[in-house]
């Protein structure tokens, strides 16, 4: 059987991954992506499925806070192929890393406003106007 290749245009990739036309024109033009573009005889972009997929690994990257230089750092790796897999990992080991930090202070963070949520929902809930985190002590407006 013979598989044939889907080519797709920008503006399927665009509605694929979300990325608008401009953001899939600067990727390429920063070298994020793992295989050129294709162009097609009129000279439009041509994407393929494994285009489309990376992308949308870019975005989770980019989601996560991972510099547009450090993915393009990781696509040179990537296009070199085997031998700098190490490199890689540690690209990927310092990220995770850092979203792990963050996810902790985000943590702390839901943590103080679900127990302000809970004090202000009492408050609320009992038609209290004394507010015990106002300076004043007068619920703020």
């Amino acid at each position: 059987m013979v598989h044939t290749v889907q080519e797709l245009s920008i503006g399927h990739v665009s509605e694929r991954t979300g990325l608008s036309v401009h953001t899939l024109r600067l990727y390429e033009r920063e070298g994020l992506l793992i295989e050129p573009v294709r162009r097609s005889s009129g000279g439009h972009r041509v994407y393929t499925e494994l285009d489309v997929e990376w992308l949308i690994n870019c975005t989770r990257f980019r989601a996560s806070g991972m510099p547009l230089a450090t993915i393009r750092r990781y696509v040179e790796l990537a296009r070199k192929g085997p031998g700098n897999e190490a490199e890689r990992l540690a690209i990927l080991r310092t990220h995770q890393q850092q979203i792990t930090e963050r996810i902790d202070e985000l943590t702390a963070c839901l943590g103080l406003i679900k127990r302000k949520v809970g004090v202000y929902e009492e408050l609320v809930a009992d038609g209290v106007a004394e507010d015990p985190w106002s300076p004043t002590g007068h619920t703020p407006t």
